[in-house]
């Protein structure tokens, strides 16, 4: 395995309350044994979305022998919450863990350190409120199919939000050992595409068909003339499917799936104006019919700036470095839509891996289940809860927060 040296100096300086971030320290570092085996159980028992229910069960389990009050299946079948209030009153803490992993791949994106952190920031913020007696919160929500289901869209539909101030999560992705990214994420806009045709023999009789492939391939081929012609900042990328195919039958259907990225939500929009007529025309051409079906809607992933820069003060000073360059800023989220909806951070934080080996890779899943990759997450999580205990206890830090995150969303889709 490939290991980047990005050690750097730490700056000078102290970060807020010491005193918590000594409690977060100890308690992380007391967890990592449990934590790590807790990691390599979800990594062998690879789940896609919304089939989650072994590490719906795992982490469940675990956080309530760490003392949390858990509800199992909440609002969705493979969905949980686990929460610890102290005191009255205070203010509330949300923290996510993702858990599904990729068809084939297995945690090719790395989700069992994305479960592990949400756990040891809620475990850290616990000890924190309970050692130093401050009142708070921590509601952690076990959040299933990121990729692809919009899971957290349909908890926050279902009001699964609506206690938090504020939410908190990571991502692992390739970098400099030490290094962690504030980077943003892409918008997305996906598209189901369905061309009917008429079937014929292929042979005896083409032209008697309507070449529903045809159309599936022409559309194909107009969206790749089509990228020279769109910023270098998007994205448009997708497959083609049938069924009961046969090579002496005209087809008479196919199915595309099509993914828009761009860096905000309008600029998909724009750019959704200019793919949609590629598969119109295909249709025209071949003789077929078409239908363009506009699934979900992701929006880009707004880093609240005031959270960010507490994070950043606190890496800075006690962990490593922040950069807006490494991380996977190219890739889109459903995090993205909570952070429209409230104000958010999801820095990302980088793990060994070997050339070629980034995100939705094989060779990502190896590198996910590395000593070298849970020692990062345990790092990212240090700060992460330092961050999130500001919030429980700085009411004008968490007003800071809420006003930044107005003044992002003024000019926002």
């Amino acid at each position: 395995m490939h290991y980047h040296t990005g050690k750097r100096t730490l700056e000078e300086g102290e970060v807020y309350r010491p005193d918590i971030l000594a409690v977060v320290d100890v308690t992380i570092d007391s967890l990592s044994t449990d934590l790590r085996v807790l990691s390599l159980d979800i990594h062998d028992h690879p789940e896609i979305k919304f089939e989650e229910r072994y590490a719906h069960d795992a982490y469940t389990s675990f956080l309530e022998k760490c003392g949390f009050e858990v509800t199992r299946h909440h609002f969705l079948e493979t969905a949980w919450v686990a929460t610890y209030t102290h005191g009255k009153g205070g203010r509330v803490l949300g923290v996510n863990s993702e858990m599904d992993a990729l068809p084939g791949i297995g945690h090719a994106c790395g989700h069992n350190l994305i479960g592990i952190a949400g756990v040891v920031v809620a475990c850290a913020a616990k000890a924190a409120m309970e050692l130093l007696n401050i009142d708070g919160k921590v509601v952690l929500l076990g959040t299933p199919a990121e990729e692809g289901g919009y899971g957290k869209v349909k908890l926050w539909e279902k009001g699964a939000y609506k206690e938090m101030d504020v939410c908190l999560m990571c991502h692992p992705g390739p970098g400099p050992l030490h290094s962690f990214s504030l980077s943003n994420y892409l918008a997305v806009i996906r598209l189901e595409i369905e061309y009917k045709g008429y079937a014929a023999h292929a042979a005896s009789s083409p032209w008697e068909g309507r070449n529903a492939l045809d159309a599936s391939v022409l559309a194909y081929a107009n969206i790749s003339l089509l990228r020279q012609q769109i910023k270098p900042t998007h994205r448009v990328h997708g497959i083609i499917e049938g069924h009961d195919w046969a090579p002496n039958i005209i087809p008479d259907n196919s199915k595309m799936y099509y993914y828009i990225r761009a860096p905000t939500t309008a600029e998909a929009e724009e750019t959704l104006k200019r793919v949609v007529p590629c598969f119109e025309a295909a249709a025209l051409a071949t003789g077929t019919t078409v239908k363009v079906t506009r699934e979900h809607t992701g929006n880009e992933l707004v880093q609240n700036e005031v959270l960010g820069d507490e994070l950043s003060n606190v890496i800075r000073k006690k962990y490593g470095y922040i950069d807006y360059v490494y991380g996977t800023a190219t890739v889109s989220t459903d995090f993205g839509n909570i952070s429209y909806r409230m104000p958010g951070l999801h820095p990302d934080f980088s793990i060994p891996t070997v050339p070629g080996g980034g995100n939705h890779t094989p060779a990502f899943t190896k590198s996910a289940r590395s000593q070298a990759a849970h020692d990062a997450t345990l790092t990212v999580s240090k700060a992460l809860a330092c961050v999130g205990m500001r919030v429980i206890t700085d009411g004008e830090f968490l007003q800071q927060v809420k006003d930044a995150f107005e003044e992002q969303m003024k000019n926002k889709a």
